[in-house]
């Protein structure tokens, strides 16, 4: 089995590859490999996009990496094959996102991005650091994670989804904060699974053995 973690020079994927490799050593998940190429995606049984900074930038960075879109259209949308996105790699599963710009999306799940506006006035954005996650549907991906489990988040923007089935965890950050969404073979965390000790690895785990 191979997963591919997709570099569009967006972030620093050191710690993303260490944390899926020590998994798919213990669950004996295969090879994974980080790559800039179409053809790698295309091939790959497990496919994760990361994502750190500004919506916009990570979007046209991700459309100007040669036949990279078109290779995970074909992969997880027309082949079901597993997908995973990890912060803006999560958002960008968004029909939109309004992050300085007006940018569309992979439209991969139904939704918005938009600036996160705690009714708390003295709480800081970006929302950073630890916080509880709420779980709200089960999932796969989800075994052996529970409500109050910690999660690691930097992030400004935050997924509104458009259909609530698409919602699996939240987060309270002076109202609700999506955490986790999902639909068929597509799951997206805003946090960093690969910061977020136990909870992350066990999610991590989960991913590279799921079998939709």
């Amino acid at each position: 089995m191979l997963t591919a973690l997709v570099d569009y020079d967006s972030g620093n994927l050191h710690s993303a590859e260490k944390a899926f490799q020590r998994m798919a050593a213990e669950v004996g998940g295969g090879e994974v490999i980080v790559t800039t190429r179409a053809e790698d995606v295309a091939r790959a049984d497990r496919i994760v996009l990361p994502g750190d900074g500004a919506y916009p930038a990570c979007r046209r960075a991700l459309g100007a990496v040669p036949g990279m879109v078109e290779a995970l259209e074909d992969a997880v949308q027309r082949r079901g094959v597993p997908f995973m996105g990890i912060c803006v790699g999560m958002q960008m599963l968004a029909t939109l996102g309004r992050e300085y710009d007006e940018v569309a999306g992979l439209d991969w799940i139904g939704g918005t991005v938009e600036r996160i506006a705690p009714a708390d006035n003295t709480l800081k954005v970006p929302h950073m650091g630890w916080n509880d996650l709420v779980i709200d549907r089960a999932h796969p991906v989800l075994e052996g994670v529970v409500t109050g489990d910690h999660a690691y988040f930097v992030h400004s923007y935050q997924f509104h989804v458009a259909d609530n089935a698409d919602l699996l965890a939240h987060v309270d950050y002076g109202g609700p904060v999506t955490a986790i969404v999902a639909r068929g073979t597509v799951i997206g965390t805003q946090f960093h699974p690969e910061k977020s000790q136990a909870t992350g690895l066990r999610m991590i785990a989960n991913f590279l053995r799921w079998r939709p």
